[in-house]
């Protein structure tokens, strides 16, 4: 808080005249402190209690010259404002009391959330069973290959008893892996058809 005005050089003009003037009759103190001001080199201050005693003294010889003329170049002095050190005990309390009331936010804002009833009805609450229906998808379609596929190795194999060329025997491994690999794709449909609810 102000205490005190940085005097500039015009006060100080106006308070050496004052003082070299005899008509004046300051008190020892008074002048003692005023001449302290106007001797200081640098930035000098003046307190308000010594302002008041000015302005009395002033008003008290009836000069002319009134307070806030004088000031007319100085200014407020705002001493700055140390801090004093923190108490370490007291910033570790407030730590705790800080981190004790977030959590309370913390679970007052999650009370009313049911992480089961999340995983019951969330984005993963089926992830279980779409991964097993992709499972079975591709099991089906595996053994879908590896049936046609033995099938026309078996055909192939046997014709060699039947046929002579080669061109024959495939004709009828072929024959056999589409006959084999239709009677899958039916059992395949009738199947996912079943899965699906419908007749």
């Amino acid at each position: 808080m102000a205490s005190s005005f940085e005097v500039g050089d015009r006060f100080r003009k106006k308070l050496t005249t004052l003082l070299e003037n005899n008509d004046f009759s300051f008190t020892k103190e008074l002048r003692e402190e005023l001449n302290g001001v106007v001797e200081k080199q640098g930035q000098a201050t003046i307190s308000f209690g010594t302002l008041r005693k000015l302005k009395t003294c002033l008003r008290d010889n009836g000069h002319p010259v009134y307070l806030h003329q004088l000031l007319e170049d100085s200014s407020l002095y705002l001493p700055e404002v140390v801090k004093p050190p923190r108490n370490p005990e007291l910033v570790a309390r407030l730590e705790k009391i800080k981190a004790r009331l977030a959590n309370e936010e913390y679970n007052r804002m999650t009370r009313n959330v049911n992480t089961q009833e999340i995983n019951r009805n969330g984005p993963l609450a089926d992830f279980g069973v779409q991964v097993r229906s992709a499972k079975a998808a591709v099991v089906t379609v595996f053994n879908f290959l590896v049936t046609v596929a033995a099938t026309f190795a078996c055909s192939y194999m046997g014709s060699q008893y039947i046929f002579t060329e080669t061109t024959a025997r495939v004709i009828s491994a072929v024959i056999a892996a589409s006959v084999v690999g239709l009677a899958e794709l039916y059992v395949l449909v009738r199947t996912m058809e079943g899965e699906l609810g419908e007749p």
